[in-house]
C-alpha cells in the first residue's frame, strides 16, 4: 500500500500525469512487489519559478519523488533498484532532468499507517491469526 508523491516543474498537461501515475504504479508493483489496487500516486506540479535548486529556479525539468512503504517489506537491493528505475522513468517521461532531482524511499513502521481504517500491523495480525475453524480442529 504505498503512496507516491511526485512534485515536478515545469507545469505539464493532464495526459502526462495519467502516464506518470500508471507507469509509477506499474514500477512500484514490479520492483517493490506492491499491490497496484492500493497504490496511490499524487502529482503536484509547480511553475518553474517555484521549484528551485541551488537557490535558483531550474531551467531544466526537475522532480522530487517520495514513496512511503512499510518498514521491513523490501530489501536494500529492491529499494536501490526502485530509486534507479524511477529516476530513469522520470527522465524518459520528462526529458533531461536537473541533477538535483531526487527519489526518496521512506519506510514507516507498520503500526503508524494504513488504509481502510486499519494499520498495516493490524493487517499482518489478521493474516497470521489462526482461523476459528483451525482452533476447533
Amino acid at each position: 500500500m504505498p503512496t507516491l508523491n511526485l512534485r515536478l516543474a515545469p507545469l505539464l498537461n493532464p495526459p502526462v500525469y495519467d502516464s506518470l501515475a500508471a507507469k509509477l504504479t506499474a514500477l512500484t508493483a514490479k520492483v517493490l512487489h506492491k499491490r497496484p489496487e492500493v497504490t496511490i500516486v499524487m502529482i503536484d506540479d509547480l511553475p518553474a519559478a517555484r521549484f528551485c535548486a541551488g537557490g535558483a529556479a531550474s531551467e531544466q525539468a526537475i522532480a522530487c519523488l517520495e514513496i512511503n512503504i512499510t518498514a521491513g517489506t523490501n530489501t536494500a537491493v529492491e529499494k536501490q533498484a526502485f530509486v534507479s528505475d524511477a529516476h530513469a522513468l522520470l527522465r524518459q517521461l520528462l526529458g533531461d532532468l536537473h541533477e538535483a532531482s531526487y527519489v526518496i524511499v521512506r519506510e514507516l513502521p507498520a503500526e503508524n499507517w494504513g488504509y481502510g481504517g486499519m494499520t498495516q500491523a493490524q493487517r499482518k495480525l489478521l493474516k497470521t491469526a489462526p482461523s476459528p475453524e483451525a482452533a476447533l480442529a
